[in-house]
């Protein structure tokens, strides 16, 4: 939670937004500097997907579909042909395979690939192994502030939901499916040193969610330029553009260096920034996203503050697709809590003034008292852990095998199967996502509220025997000078 600090000192360059204050620098970027890369993008991937897609034309198969504000009757191009009884569904398309197979075939395929493939001068793999660490080291607390923060708090950025909206993919019947595919392409970059490098399954994921942002671009601008009020690229730029990508890599690195984590009672050491910071960086340049914003930590932490400053501000789209995600979540596996104490999640982390404009309802005490337990929980567990080095190798291990198991392996989750972020969710003019209903959950008992209680009332005790002994200890004191 974000508590005023009353010894900050101010000067003319402080600024405050969304309950998170700093101090403006050189490295941080005006609205003015930041327009072109509203309009800059990919180039590379997406010419490879034009090859691609005719090497191997994409399959039109049945997909999501909402209730939308461009309802128009299908054109004869855009009709989904219904299955037949004996019909299979075809396999998902891999575009990192393709893409491996046919490089040596294609010119413009094999500049994509001898890029993907070669490692900057810049990388440290001994540093990348221990950015990979840092992820399990926070681990709990760390998914906590990408689901409530990164990913929740992201949706005030009015630009980025525009396109968002537009796939079909955060209606409340598959938010939490995207959910989980997103964490397991977090996953898999910190799986292993080998999983990261190329041919590793985090790099090949990178490329696939490279060449799977091609194709969302391509569709959205083909069906803008048909009709210029489906999507408007004047007011919001290209769609999934250079500035969209960095503002990606830095909710995924910087926000949690600097704001989730601190909200939650937990501080990186400098080594640990820096590492961190250099693993995205890292998974920038694999997804083609710009990496000079992440050459250092001062940098990485200027963009998340600009970003934060100028495109953190939320619209109707922003407080449906918010919505959605919690009703997508709430009492639901693996931790059952309940939407109460999810939106307490995201006030903790993103601030009431954000979340109000985000349209979530505000949770009573209780909760607010929950997640001071949960903090609680997270900052004995992590300072205790990081500290011994034996139990914080233990710890790291015994993570990176319970996250998959739960992401990936379990029947809540993707159930064993990896996704190869093939094109699922395809834009149409019949598509934007609208407020959805609850999942219907199968049971209400919250295994995480009752540990957050329990570290509660652990908190509170401690609080209450140490205060005990100070008033001991200072009636000692004072009977003996008296």
């Amino acid at each position: 939670m974000a508590w005023p600090n009353p010894f900050r000192r101010r000067t003319e360059n402080t600024r405050c937004c969304w309950g998170y204050t700093f101090e403006w620098t050189d490295d941080h970027i005006t609205p003015e500097e930041a327009r072109p890369l509203k309009y800059s993008y990919d180039v590379l991937a997406e010419e490879c997907l034009q090859r691609l897609d005719q090497i191997s034309p994409p399959h039109r198969a049945t997909l999501p579909r909402n209730n939308s504000k461009f309802s128009t009757e299908a054109r004869p191009s855009d009709t989904i042909p219904a299955k037949t009884e004996n019909e299979q569904v075809p396999a998902p398309r891999d575009l990192y395979a393709l893409l491996r197979d046919h490089a040596e075939s294609d010119a413009k395929l094999r500049e994509l690939w001898l890029e993907v493939n070669t490692v900057p001068e810049w990388v440290d793999w001994a540093q990348i192994a221990r950015g990979q660490d840092v992820f399990y080291r926070y681990g709990g607390a760390a998914l906590t502030g990408l689901a409530y923060q990164s990913l929740l708090g992201g949706m005030g950025a009015a630009r980025v939901v525009e396109t968002l909206a537009r796939t079909g993919g955060f209606s409340t019947k598959v938010a939490r499916r995207r959910l989980y595919e997103t964490t397991q392409h977090i996953l898999q970059c910190t799986k292993s040193l080998e999983s990261i490098q190329p041919g590793g399954a985090g790099h090949a994921s990178s490329i696939r969610v490279r060449l799977l942002h091609a194709a969302v671009r391509t569709r959205i601008m083909k069906l803008a330029e048909q009709r210029p009020e489906y999507y408007r690229v004047e007011e919001w730029g290209t769609p999934i553009n250079d500035l969209d990508s960095i503002a990606t890599i830095a909710s995924f690195s910087s926000t949690l260096i600097w704001v989730s984590l601190p909200r939650q009672g937990l501080w990186m050491r400098q080594q640990e920034i820096a590492d961190y910071v250099a693993l995205w960086r890292y998974i920038a340049y694999v997804v083609g996203c710009p990496t000079d914003r992440f050459e250092s930590p001062a940098k990485a932490k200027a963009i998340m503050e600009s970003l934060l400053y100028y495109e953190i501000n939320p619209s109707e789209t922003s407080k449906i697709l918010a919505n959605n995600i919690i009703k997508s979540l709430e009492d639901r596996p693996p931790t059952w809590a309940s939407a109460d104490m999810l939106i307490a999640s995201a006030r903790w982390l993103n601030g009431n003034k954000l979340v109000d404009r985000l349209g979530l309802p505000q949770p009573g005490l209780y909760y607010w008292s929950l997640m001071a337990g949960q903090c609680l929980f997270y900052m004995f567990m992590c300072y205790i852990y990081r500290s011994i080095p034996y139990l914080d190798r233990r710890k790291i291990a015994m993570l990176r095998r319970v996250f998959y198991a739960v992401i990936v392996d379990s029947q809540s989750g993707l159930q064993g199967t990896e996704s190869v972020f093939d094109f699922k969710y395809v834009p149409e003019y019949s598509i934007l996502t609208e407020l959805g209903d609850s999942e219907e959950a199968k049971i209400k008992s919250s295994g995480v509220e009752r540990r957050n209680l329990k570290w509660l009332f652990y908190g509170a005790t401690f609080i209450g025997f140490t205060a005990w002994c100070s008033v001991k200890i200072a009636s000692a004191v004072w009977r003996i000078v008296w």
